[in-house]
């Protein structure tokens, strides 16, 4: 259960997405220089090693404790995936629009779930998921700044993503939040490591870019345990509007590094898309309240 101490939660979210949109800031740099799967490697392998150093000494055998070691893998495998399409989105995409395309995922969510897992969609949240795909219409319109390429690739990682939250919700009703964040670092740096003969040819960073490298698994690592730390004080109603300030914290860094500016039509579409992904977890908050509520009615009538 959250501590109860919002205000820190909140700061810790907003703290998590200024980490994710430095995270993207620095891979469209480096894309530019290196390997996707070579940067994919550092980010989950200084990720990995964050939470050896920080959670190991205390949580011990309980970090890999798991009872569904197969389910883990395919859903840490489904997050590289989505991080390694990304990257290579931001290669030829803004910073603020490819943000934006990320987070049509809980749209995603809704459709998949209720073709996978047959939950009934009620009319309103069709609204929102026609409303949010109308607004990536709007952000990859044709002669906006979004190459094929990049719409291509950030749709890949949409769904990887989408898929990834659908087996998230599956599985954290058995399994702790940190395993689950772990075997996503461990399979991460396993997988890009066996890889490696296949994209590593002997390319040697300066100074600087091996710390712009490093700081991927710093800034993802960072991330997602402000993020975790951040449920821990405040419920998800509270904390949800604030994920989506990191579209303004991709705005300010595109502006700031590479001199990218959303147009007045892509601002309309990110705050479509924004506006409807945070009615379907509004609205799925609200579904909850109502069966806590009823199953609390029927206790007391019993």
């Amino acid at each position: 259960m959250p501590e109860g101490r919002p205000f820190i939660g909140i700061l810790l979210m907003l703290g998590a997405g200024l980490c994710f949109a430095a995270l993207d800031a620095t891979s469209k740099h480096l894309v530019q220089l290196f390997p996707v799967p070579m940067l994919v490697w550092s980010r989950y392998t200084l990720h990995m090693l964050l939470m050896v150093i920080f959670l190991a000494p205390s949580m011990r055998t309980r970090l890999i404790a798991t009872k569904k070691p197969l389910a883990l893998t395919v859903r840490a495998l489904l997050l590289v995936c989505t991080t390694g399409f990304s990257f290579v989105a931001y290669s030829t995409i803004p910073l603020a629009e490819g943000t934006a395309f990320l987070f049509v995922t809980p749209l995603i969510v809704v459709v998949l779930a209720s073709w996978l897992l047959k939950e009934s969609v009620t009319p309103a949240r069709w609204v929102a998921i026609i409303a949010g795909f109308a607004g990536v219409l709007l952000i990859a319109r044709p002669g906006g700044a979004l190459t094929t390429q990049g719409i291509f690739f950030m749709s890949l990682a949409a769904i990887c993503y989408a898929v990834y939250q659908i087996q998230t919700r599956q599985l954290s009703a058995s399994e702790n939040t940190v395993t689950m964040l772990f075997y996503t670092a461990l399979v991460g740096t396993i997988s890009m490591s066996l890889a490696a003969p296949l994209y590593w040819h002997g390319i040697s960073p300066d100074w600087l870019q091996a710390l712009l490298i490093a700081s991927l698994g710093i800034y993802g690592g960072t991330g997602h345990l402000l993020m975790t730390r951040a449920f821990r004080h405040a419920p998800a109603s509270i904390l949800s509007p604030f994920l989506y300030v990191q579209l303004i914290w991709a705005m300010m860094l595109g502006w700031l590094f590479y001199d990218n500016l959303p147009d007045v039509l892509s601002v309309t579409g990110m705050l479509i898309i924004a506006l409807s992904s945070l009615s379907i977890a509004l609205s799925e908050r609200n579904a909850k309240l109502k069966q806590a509520r009823a199953a609390a009615d029927r206790d007391t009538a019993c």
